[in-house]
This record gives structure tokens, C-alpha cells and sequence, in this order.
């Protein structure tokens, strides 16, 4: 039987169907990083080096090993459209795979399902019937080679080249030569965002990843020192536009502060907060300081885009790994002792990292698997809440002198506020107040001084200066330069100096090589210029950020002792001990000291029960304190359950 149905009717079924569509991906978006985002990423165990077989081989490993413990992200590190060919390298010139609009495509020999036009697709989907979702590192703007090619741009709308005002425009019409990524400046450049062919150009980037399935994607050299809000606030907002959800991750993080961070955690779903992280102690130790400040300023879990934002520690370098920078794949085992490796693990759950664990899962041994599986410590990473430092712990060191043990009291982990001070140039955000503190000082009529006064003019101390630079200009491009810079300035370290003050790292570090504020040879290049105001900030033309004096204490007085304290979602306590000690440390901590991080919670007369969970140690009832040993680089770390009578 035939039943006939009113148009008027099928109009308002239709409009239904659109409403809820619309309403059911809003609501999928709105849920995007609810929780720490977890996954895998090739760079720390195939450098740039890795291939579609290898690849795909690893995201099936880890849709049956790791996916059921949360890590849904498999993820392709950078230079995936660079040739692996002889003369091929991180900042190499000419070897990349790009498409008739300037855009950077997987390179074929690596990834043969992309021949045809296809990018990634074909992976994407592969990655997607696994159960896992996709994703790719991405550089910023444009790259040099597009740029060299004059490539036309795609209007996205249109799907033809970009006109506007009678022209079509091409890559050097957009690109930013002395914007050029610091530790990358043969590869990428900014964009014009004040163009429409700028604009143009990256949104047609987006989109057609969106199209090629990808669910995440890492931004790399837009923060930290490479900052550019005006390049993350612009994908931020694309990506809000496209019909598919895409995680946003920025990367790499070096020198970043709260302050900064502020500018763009609401814009991205994780960001980096430190340099890049490699198998070493220092490299580990050198995350305690930055991750107790963003927890202190309440930037754990804030509002991101189309959901949560995530202050990120780096990925987990641990089991097979490459070598930083180098041009080949996995070939050694992590440099971390397990005690190293524990350590690590509980610190970047304590702080709730989002966790990206970098071996090579072809050959994922039980201790690395063990580690990176914990229950207690994956529990700790998504659901705990209240995560800080916590300061109230005393410790003893411990040492052998014959077959007699004997320990030296070190006391509570807190500073006096005594340590000797030494001070270092910075950046941070110009709206941050420690960036205020320059001023023009004149010499004679012909130099001129920038010198930071604020704190440091003390009766026999001289202020710290930067010399004001002329430029000699000869040819037309020297006067164009002037024009695009005019009113900024180059500053060197006295008035005769060919070497200026710049303001961006030259490679790609590690958090423990950077060295904050240096000098390089004049030239022109945006990281070189500043441009100083009368309100007392000195900002930087490549990324926005000014300069300032930190104070940095001298590592005297520190016992080497660190402690964090968060709450489960059944009302757990979570305690993490850490020895930063070259030498084992018996530490402390008394159960009634725990409400002065734990506020509203009556522990005075609580009586709590108790284990360790790397040792397995049942502890039993605890009526007083906490006290272990805990090894040389070290942690321990106590699920309570406390009551009071």
C-alpha cells in the first residue's frame, strides 16, 4: 500500500534530521579532550624516517595492546612528505613532496596508498577500522619550497586558484621570508594572515586534511619561542568550522610560562609547556618546576577548543628508541633506569599529561608495557582531580659507611628565601607585568641604550643594556626591509657589535640544552628585530613575545626531595613521593600535613589505610605518617583511604 506524506511534512522531517545531525556533532565536539588525551607518536622511535608498513604495523599492534588502556591516537611526526633519499635531513632544502597548489602530500616511495591524489586517505581509513584515530605533525605557514616554486593558491570555496583584486596570487605573494621557523629555516615560513590569500592558503591546508580523515593534528613552531597567536587563533577557528572534530596539539614549548600560555589554552585542545624530552635524567628532572607552576595556576584541564585544554609534558621516551635528530630508525634501549622511568611515568600522571608514549611497539618488552599500563597510574592520569605540588615532606638521606647504614637529616622541602639570585634574559607575554622594565637611556647624539632598570638598579650594580643598531642600507631590498620594520630596532651587546640580540632558539633542543636570551650575526631575520615601548616592553617581531629579567636561584639549599598529592574519584588519596637525590632518601610525610593541600578534608585525627604501588608494599593502617626509602631518581607512590573516628 502506497501512503502518501504531506511536503509540508517531509520539510519538517528534513529540517528535524538536520537539527539533530547538527546537535549530535556539537555534541561530539564538545566532548573533545574531556579527559588527557592519550596515544602513540613515531617521532621519539623513527625520528622522521618511519613508512606506511611501519606504520600501520604499529597501530595494529596498538589497537590490541594499548588501545583498551586508553591510547586511541597513533600519530605521524614530522617531515612525512620529505623524500628519503641521500642529502635528506631536518633542515634540508628541495626534498619535499608538494602538490600543484604549494601544499605539502605524503611522500609516495614512503606512503605508495597516497599516488593519485589520495594524502593520506587510505591510512586514515585503515587506522580508523582498527578503532584508533589518526593523526599528523604539521609545520607553520607555508614551506620554503612552495614558496621558491611560486605555486598558485587554492580558493577552498571555489576550488580554483585565489583572485582578489584582479590578480591570482601565489606562494611568495604570502609567504614571510623573515619569518622563517627557527630550528627549522630552510623548511617552513609564516603566512600573511592579513591577506586573503594567506588566509585562503591555510584553510585549504585544514580542510584537506579533514578530508583525508585526520583526527589530530600537532602544530609545531607557533609556541614557546616560535609563537604566533595570530597563526593558532586562525586554525583554532577553521577547525571549529570543519565537519569533522580535529584535536589540536601545539608543540614544542620551550621557555613557556602560565602567562603566555593563557593567550592560547583556550584556543587548542594540548600544548607543550617544555623543550623536547629525551631519555635523560636531567630531561626528566627539569619537568618537576614547570608542571608544579601550571597546576598552581589552575591550567590543568581549562577550557580548550570545542572542549578541554591540556598542559603538555612531551612524549614518554621509553622502551626501543631512535637518537634525537637522526635519520634513521629505532636502534637502542631507553637511557633510563626503571627507577627513572617509574618516575617519569607517575610525575606525568600526577600533573594529568596528556600521554603519548613514543617506543617502538614492535617490540614492546613486558617491563615498558607494565609501566606505561599501570591501573593505579592510568586511574591517577584521567580521573584524579585536586593535582598540585605538595610541600610539607622531610627527608634522610641515606648511605652505607662499612656494613652500618647512616642517615643525614635534610629537613622539610621548602625554601628560605635566601639563595643567592643570578639573572637571565627571558621572554614571556607583553601583557605579563615582568616584561615591564626597559628603558631608553641616551649616551652621547648618536647612541642610545635599551637597558632593564626594574629591580636591578642597585647602588653598585649596573644595569644590564642593549645597544641600539643602525642599519647600513645599500640595495632596494635593504630598503624594503626598512619599511617593513620601520621603527624596530636590531640590538647588539655594545655599540660596535656585528652580533644582535635575538630571540629564538636556532635548532630543534632539548629542554636541557636551551639557553634562555643570545646573540647571533646581524641579519635580517624577524627574530632579530624589536620593537621597544614607552610603557617599558621590548617586543620581538618573529613571535610577539618581550623580553624581560628573570631571577633564577642558585640550586644550593634544594634537599632533592619533591612531593605531589591529588584525590580519586572514590575519595582516594594519592600521594607521590620523588628523590631527585644522587643518593637514596629516606622520605616523610605526616598524614595530618595533608590537609593543608587537601582543604575540607578533616585529617587531624585520621587514621589511614595503605599501598605503595610500584614496590606492591601493603602499608596497613597508618595512624601518623609515611615513611620509605626511596631509590636514587625514584618515586613512591601511596594510594590511602583515611577515615576519622
Amino acid at each position: 500500500m502506497q501512503v502518501l506524506v504531506p511536503s509540508s511534512f517531509c520539510f519538517f522531517l528534513g529540517l528535524l534530521i538536520l537539527r539533530v545531525s547538527s546537535e549530535a556533532l556539537s555534541a561530539i565536539k564538545a566532548e573533545h579532550a574531556s579527559l588527557p588525551p592519550r596515544g602513540w607518536n613515531s617521532y621519539d622511535s623513527f625520528d622522521w624516517t618511519i613508512s606506511e608498513q611501519e606504520f600501520l604495523d604499529s597501530a595494529e599492534i596498538i589497537s590490541k595492546r594499548l588501545y583498551p588502556h586508553g591510547y586511541e591516537y597513533v600519530v605521524v611526526d614530522y617531515l612525512w612528505y620529505r623524500r628519503k633519499v641521500p642529502g635528506a635531513y631536518t633542515d634540508s632544502l628541495g626534498f619535499d613532496v608538494i602538490d600543484e597548489w604549494g601544499r605539502v602530500i605524503p611522500d609516495p616511495d614512503r606512503w605508495p596508498s597516497s599516488k593519485g591524489g589520495k594524502g593520506f586517505t587510505e591510512v586514515a581509513k585503515k587506522v580508523h577500522s582498527l578503532g584508533l584515530k589518526f593523526g599528523i605533525h604539521v609545520m607553520r605557514g607555508i614551506s620554503t619550497q612552495a614558496v621558491n616554486a611560486n605555486t598558485p593558491i587554492l580558493d577552498p570555496a571555489k576550488g580554483l586558484a585565489y583572485e582578489e583584486s584582479g590578480r591570482k596570487w601565489t606562494a611568495k605573494d604570502i609567504g614571510i621570508k623573515e619569518r622563517a621557523c627557527a630550528w627549522m629555516s630552510h623548511g617552513f615560513m609564516s603566512v600573511n594572515l592579513k591577506l586573503g590569500a594567506g588566509r585562503a592558503f591555510l584553510r585549504s591546508l585544514y580542510q584537506q586534511y579533514a578530508e583525508w580523515g585526520v583526527d589530530f593534528v600537532k602544530h609545531d613552531c607557533v609556541f614557546g619561542d616560535d609563537l604566533d597567536v595570530g597563526e593558532i587563533s586562525f586554525v583554532s577557528e577553521v577547525l571549529k568550522e570543519l565537519d569533522r572534530p580535529i584535536l589540536y596539539s601545539l608543540s614544542p614549548g620551550t621557555s613557556v610560562k602560565p602567562a603566555m600560555a593563557k593567550d592560547v589554552s583556550g584556543l587548542v585542545n594540548m600544548y607543550r609547556i617544555t623543550g623536547d624530552d629525551w631519555d635523560s635524567w636531567g630531561d626528566v628532572a627539569s619537568h618537576f618546576d614547570i608542571s608544579r607552576d601550571f597546576s598552581a595556576a589552575n591550567m590543568v584541564g581549562t577550557k580548550g577548543l570545542l572542549g578541554k585544554s591540556w598542559p603538555d609534558l612531551d612524549m614518554l621516551p621509553l622502551g626501543w628508541l631512535t637518537d634525537p635528530g637522526s635519520n634513521e630508525g629505532p636502534h637502542r634501549k631507553c637511557n633510563l633506569n626503571l627507577d627513572e622511568q617509574r618516575t617519569q611515568m607517575t610525575l606525568w600522571s600526577m600533573a594529568k599529561s596528556p600521554l603519548m608514549f613514543g617506543g617502538d611497539v614492535r617490540k614492546l618488552d613486558e617491563t615498558t608495557y607494565n609501566l606505561i599500563t599501570n591501573p593505579t597510574v592510568l586511574e591517577i592520569n584521567f580521573f584524579s582531580s585536586n593535582n598540585k605540588e605538595f610541600t610539607y615532606v622531610t627527608s634522610t638521606k641515606s648511605f652505607k659507611k662499612g656494613d652500618q647504614v647512616s642517615t643525614l637529616q635534610s629537613g622539610r622541602c621548602v625554601t628560605d628565601g635566601t639563595t643567592p639570585e643570578t639573572h637571565v634574559l627571558g621572554l614571556t607575554s607583553c601583557a605579563d607585568v615582568k616584561a615591564i622594565g626597559w628603558s631608553i637611556s641616551a649616551l652621547d647624539q648618536d647612541v642610545e641604550q635599551i637597558c632593564w632598570r626594574e629591580k636591578l638598579n642597585k647602588k653598585h650594580q649596573a644595569p644590564f643594556c642593549l645597544y641600539k643598531r643602525e642599519s647600513r642600507l645599500a640595495s632596494d631590498e635593504d630598503i624594503v626591509y626598512q619599511q617593513q620594520y620601520q621603527g624596530k630596532l636590531h640590538l647588539s651587546a655594545t655599540d660596535r657589535s656585528g652580533f644582535c640580540f635575538h630571540a629564538s632558539p636556532k635548532r630543534k633542543i632539548t629542554s636541557k640544552d636551551f639557553k634562555r636570551g643570545s646573540f647571533s650575526p646581524c641579519r635580517r631575520d624577524a627574530n632579530q628585530i624589536w620593537e621597544y615601548s614607552h610603557n617599558g616592553t621590548l617586543a620581538n617581531s618573529y613571535s610577539g613575545l618581550c623580553a624581560t629579567m628573570n631571577s633564577v636561584k642558585a640550586k644550593v639549599s634544594s634537599s632533592g626531595v619533591r612531593s605531589w598529592i591529588a584525590t580519586g574519584r572514590k575519595g582516594e588519596i594519592y600521594v607521590a613521593l620523588f628523590n631527585l637525590n644522587s643518593e637514596k632518601t629516606v622520605i616523610s610525610v605526616k598524614i595530618s600535613d595533608l590537609k593543608n593541600a587537601l582543604p575540607g578534608q578533616n585529617l587531624n585525627e585520621a587514621t589511614c589505610k595503605g599501598h605503595e604501588v610500584w614496590s606492591g608494599k601493603d602499608f596497613g593502617m597508618i595512624d601518623k605518617s609515611i615513611s620509605i626509602a626511596v631509590e636514587t631518581h625514584g618515586c613512591a607512590l601511596f594510594v590511602l583511604k583515611c577515615a576519622t573516628d
